[in-house]
């Protein structure tokens, strides 16, 4: 009797590690998407700017990897030019989640918002300041492997800090998994 009571409590005691194990487990990676996307709240008074395609022949981060020679043709050339490679000095404070890369260069003030995913949303890059200026999200609209600018004109003594989000422009909501950025000097100086 004694033994069957102690097999039970074995059973018992490893069905109970195994759910606690389940329900403990590992966050998701940031490259993993959700099942389905998780909304986030934004401040009601949050300033969306839509990212503007760089001028062709500019160095830009560059979700792709490979240099693309950009193609006269208006939309098409703006486009090419969106998928240009970068310089290494471009940018502080990168951050990325699934989905959306950003980063800030702090000469001229200058928000990157990478779109790294095919999957009808648009990358955003939220802006946040150490000294009260009214939060902003840079949207890059222009599709898959592309990356738009921001240009803004921070306090020089400031920092900010990135938010990388998915944006669907269709309901006008931000989308999880998402990332932050540490603090970031906006005169470029740590």
């Amino acid at each position: 009797m004694r033994g069957n009571w102690r097999s039970r409590l074995s059973v018992l005691a490893g069905a109970s590690a195994l759910a606690l194990s389940a329900v403990t487990g590992p966050p998701a990676l940031a490259d993993d998407a959700p099942v389905s996307p998780q909304e986030v709240r934004m401040p009601a008074d949050v300033r969306i700017v839509e990212g503007g395609a760089t001028e062709p022949g500019e160095n830009v981060p560059s979700p792709a990897g490979p240099v693309e020679t950009p193609a006269p043709g208006g939309q098409a050339e703006a486009v090419a030019a969106a998928k240009t490679a970068p310089s290494s000095s471009a940018c502080l404070g990168s951050t990325t989640a699934y989905g959306s890369s950003g980063c800030f260069q702090h000469n001229g003030d200058v928000i990157w918002s990478g779109d790294t995913k095919k999957d009808g949303m648009s990358a955003a890059i939220g802006v946040y300041t150490d000294y009260g200026r009214a939060e902003e999200v840079c949207v890059n609209r222009l599709g898959v492997d592309t990356w738009a600018t921001c240009d803004k004109d921070y306090r020089e003594g400031g920092d900010v800090r990135l938010r990388a989000l998915r944006y669907d422009g269709d309901t006008g909501k931000f989308y999880q998994p998402e990332s932050w950025s540490g603090w970031i000097p906006v005169d470029g100086k740590y």
